[in-house]
């Protein structure tokens, strides 16, 4: 179901788009501030995204807010703010209820969740329960995420499955039905200057589009993503024809 036919105020709108907010260290840096100031920042930064896509009317988000690289090789005090990071944020967004019940948005966590503190495990798996009915509007959020990572995972769930019923050849669509995130990404918007995709949803994101901008992920503004969402609609997807 990937597609664009929805338009807003002329804008053509990515039926899913998945952000990779680079750069949030580089401006605490800059600023002569510890690393994780950065994050909190680049999470009200996120904060206010959340409520620029329901805005804008996209119905598919994927955030990456987290790679499982990150989280092994950062230090301990960055990772334990991090955490608290996450935290905070997702009380706030638990008490967005009104909105999330509003415009029906199911919000779901992915990666691999279990090595995350259980404070964090507990309030994912509460807004995981309350807006588990929704179907309008799905946001997707990454975390302790890789793409190889989720493609053996895919393999693995495969593998049981096949084992079991003893079937043999795989398709395209057995592969998609196991991801952790089903649905194929039509636009990549990445800040902070870098021009790659670093093991970020590679098979959902085979075909997208990749917009990358020189900004860092706490300065990025509701006009850089409706330029973003311009420079989408004004190009032709070839979808590897």
């Amino acid at each position: 179901n990937s597609g664009c036919m929805q338009l807003h105020n002329g804008l053509k709108i990515p039926n899913h788009i998945a952000l990779i907010p680079d750069g949030n260290r580089r401006w605490s840096k800059e600023r002569g501030m510890p690393v994780w100031k950065g994050h909190w920042e680049g999470g009200e930064t996120l904060d206010k995204f959340f409520d620029w896509c329901i805005e804008f009317g996209i119905p598919n988000v994927s955030i990456w807010a987290g790679s499982t690289e990150n989280l092994s090789i950062r230090s301990k005090r960055e990772v334990s703010e991090l955490f608290k990071v996450y935290q905070h944020f997702l009380e706030r967004w638990e008490k967005k209820e009104s909105i999330l019940d509003e415009y029906q948005v199911k919000v779901r966590f992915v990666g691999d969740l279990g090595k995350l503190p259980k404070p964090l495990i507990n309030i994912i798996g509460r807004i995981m329960e309350k807006t588990a009915k929704y179907q309008k509007r799905f946001f997707n959020i990454l975390i302790n995420y890789g793409g190889k990572f989720e493609l053996l995972s895919a393999m693995k769930k495969l593998a049981e499955t096949f084992v079991k019923i003893g079937k043999i050849e795989i398709t395209e669509k057995d592969i998609e039905k196991h991801l952790m995130v089903p649905i194929p990404v039509d636009l990549v918007i990445r800040t902070g200057g870098t021009a790659r995709l670093s093991n970020f949803m590679m098979w959902q994101a085979s075909y997208a589009e990749l917009i990358f901008l020189n900004k860092l992920w706490p300065d990025f503004t509701k006009r850089d993503l409706k330029k973003c969402l311009k420079e989408y609609s004004n190009r032709k997807r070839n979808f590897g024809k």
